[in-house]
């Protein structure tokens, strides 16, 4: 029986794949959920799943929790600066440990965007690539819930705020990209591939109009100056640092980085991605 592993699998990615490969009937004794808090994954252990515990930063933890997997999906770390160590050391890690494919959930365009996280994640290819394991790049856009998210906020302000202009963004749920994940993980015929995922392109005025269809309330946009933008990130209690990474993530999005007319995506899927509007239902629905 294959061995399927997933990093970070109480968060809220790796938790959606969890659910993805149960959907697929994969057998819940094949499926390896490496979590930092084990306290947070009874519900997986109740499902018959196998909880193992290591951080990125534990090379020890890592090889024993890596032990018997053969195909491993690596979830790109939150602490943005350390990643290209952490990562490291898991596929150090699944070196030893001999686990036969690797997927990575790295960012869209990773070797020549000018997004300012990409860095980290073409390091992090580059490690993989050197490995000599046989990997899989699944080439996230944005989360659609990076926008949804903010749907009270959206409300509050009375409008959609952003120094983007008429830019689109190729988001994503991440049940959508979880479910690719899950079948690039347990599927044939993905070996040394790259995958960039993105989903139906959409403006934010196309936001918007969303927002103010789903709540019945007029939430125009708003587009001013990354300096205007970057001053009411400050006014919302961000500290100048902060304010000007989203700031600098702001014109990315207006250059077009975030966008891409790939269909993988949907192809992974073998269905349409999620829609911004039903995105934005669901979130109101909460």
């Amino acid at each position: 029986m294959t061995t399927y592993a997933v990093t970070g699998a109480t968060g809220q990615l790796g938790a959606l794949v969890i659910d993805a490969l149960l959907d697929q009937d994969i057998n819940p004794a094949g499926i390896v959920a490496i979590v930092r808090n084990p306290a947070k994954a009874a519900g997986l252990q109740e499902r018959g799943i196998t909880v193992r515990q290591a951080d990125y930063t534990e090379p020890e933890a890592l090889a024993a929790a890596l032990a018997g997997v053969d195909n491993l999906l690596l979830i790109s770390g939150s602490e943005v600066g350390q990643r290209v160590a952490q990562h490291t050391n898991v596929v150090e890690a699944a070196q030893g440990a001999g686990v036969r494919r690797i997927a990575y959930t790295s960012v869209l365009r990773a070797d020549t965007t000018a997004l300012a996280l990409a860095p980290e994640h073409k390091a992090t290819e580059a490690v993989i690539r050197g490995s000599g394991i046989e990997f899989t790049f699944l080439r996230n856009g944005w989360y659609t819930e990076n926008y949804t998210g903010q749907l009270g906020q959206y409300l509050q302000a009375g409008a959609v705020f952003g120094a983007a202009g008429d830019a689109k963004v190729a988001a994503a749920t991440r049940a959508d990209f979880a479910a690719a994940a899950a079948v690039v993980l347990a599927g044939k015929g993905h070996g040394n591939k790259i995958y960039e995922l993105g989903g139906l392109p959409f403006g934010f005025a196309e936001l918007a109009a969303a927002v103010s269809d789903i709540t019945g309330r007029d939430i125009p946009y708003r587009n001013v100056s990354l300096d205007v933008y970057r001053q009411g990130l400050v006014a919302a209690g961000l500290d100048e640092g902060t304010a000007g990474f989203f700031a600098a993530l702001e014109a990315n999005t207006a250059a077009g980085d975030l966008d891409t007319d790939s269909e993988d995506l949907a192809k992974l899927l073998g269905r349409p991605a999620t829609s911004l509007l039903e995105a934005v239902r669901a979130a109101h629905a909460g």
